[in-house]
C-alpha cells in the first residue's frame, strides 16, 4: 500500500528498479479496495494489472504496510538449526527440552494484528515495559487460497506470494511468561514490507535473508534452510483451522539475534534495523525513542 502526495492510500502494482508506481484503480477504473481485496480476487484481477503508461514516480509516494492482516498473524519458532541453538544456550528459552537441537514438530505462536507497522515506521521501545528488545529477520507466506486440511503436497498452490517481516521481541517477556505471545505482541512488534511480491515471481527454496543492526550485519542464511518447510507449516495449521485469503505465517529466524551475543546485544533507541532478502526487496525501521 501508497500514501500518494494527493493523500490517497492505495493498492498499487510497484517498479522498484525504474521508480515507478500505478494506482490499481487507474489500471482498474472503479476499483477502490485495498490489498487484502486484490489477493481474494487474484485469479480474476491479476490478467488487468498489467502497468500501462509512464505510471507515477515512486519517489513521491511513502510506503504504509503492504497488508492489514484480518485476524492474528501466524509465527513459527525455533525453524533454523543454528538459531534453535543460539536460543537454547542463550538461557532465555523455557520451552526446549533437555539437549534439544531442533523441535521435533513446527513451535506455532502468534502476534496481534496491531503489531504490523510499515518500512520506515520508528518500532516503538517500550521502555516501560521491556529492557530486552530484539530483532528477527524472516520471511514471511501470503496466503492467497484459504482451507482446511490442505495437502502438503497442494500446499503451495494456496500461496499468494511473500514479503519480509521482522519478528520483534521482548525476551524478558518472552521468558517471563513462558508462553510467548505477550513478548512477540506489543504494539507495533512487526514491521512488514515494503513490498508483497507474488509467488510466481519468488523462489523460497533460494533466497538470502540478512539483517543488518545499525551497519553491522548479524543475520545470513538461506531460506531454503528452514527445519519445516512452507508446505510443512501450511498442512500443519490447516490440519485444524481454517486458512484464509491475506493469512500471514512468519516461517521463522536464523542464527544471529541479539541473544545469540554473550553478552546480549539488545536494541536501543535511535539504531536502525534493515532487512533484506533477495527477490523482494529491504525493509528497514528505526528503533523509536
Amino acid at each position: 500500500m501508497l500514501h500518494l502526495t494527493d493523500g490517497q492510500h492505495c493498492a498499487a502494482v510497484v517498479d522498484e528498479r525504474e521508480r515507478r508506481c500505478w494506482p490499481v484503480a487507474e489500471l482498474l477504473p472503479g476499483f477502490d479496495g485495498d490489498i487484502l481485496a486484490l489477493i481474494r480476487d487474484w485469479e480474476r484481477i491479476a490478467p488487468r494489472l498489467a502497468p500501462s503508461g509512464h505510471g507515477r514516480p515512486l519517489d513521491e509516494a511513502r510506503c504504509l504496510a503492504p497488508l492489514r492482516p484480518p485476524r492474528n498473524l501466524f509465527c513459527v519458532g525455533k525453524n533454523y538449526r543454528a538459531h534453535a541453538a543460539e536460543f537454547a544456550r542463550s538461557g532465555f528459552d523455557r520451552t526446549a527440552a533437555a539437549g534439544e537441537d531442533a523441535p521435533e514438530a513446527p513451535v506455532i505462536f502468534t502476534k496481534t494484528p496491531q503489531t504490523v507497522i510499515g518500512d520506515s515506521e520508528p518500532i516503538p521501545r517500550h521502555a516501560g515495559t521491556t529492557a530486552a528488545l530484539d530483532y528477527e529477520a524472516e520471511l514471511a507466506v501470503v496466503i492467497g487460497r484459504g482451507g482446511r486440511g490442505i495437502a502438503r503436497e497442494r500446499a503451495m498452490e494456496h500461496v499468494w506470494g511473500y514479503t519480509i517481516a521482522n519478528d520483534v521481541t521482548a525476551r524478558d517477556l518472552q521468558a517471563r511468561h513462558r508462553q510467548w505471545f505477550l513478548g512477540k505482541s506489543l504494539d507495533g512488534f512487526c514491521p512488514l514490507g515494503p513490498w508483497l511480491v507474488s509467488a510466481d515471481a519468488f523462489d523460497p527454496a533460494r533466497a538470502r535473508i540478512r539483517c543488518w543492526v545499525d551497519d553491522e550485519l548479524r543475520q545470513d542464511a538461506c531460506t531454503g534452510d528452514l527445519i519445516f518447510d512452507i508446505p510443512t507449516l501450511i498442512a500443519t495449521l490447516s490440519a485444524g483451522i481454517a486458512l484464509q485469503p491475506g493469512d500471514l505465517i512468519l516461517t521463522g529466524t536464523p542464527a544471529g539475534v541479539g541473544i545469540g551475543f554473550e553478552p546480549p546485544r539488545f536494541l536501543q533507541a535511535g539504531q536502525r534495523v534493515r532487512i533484506a532478502i533477495d527477490g523482494i526487496g529491504t525493509l528497514q525501521n528505526p528503533i523509536g525513542a
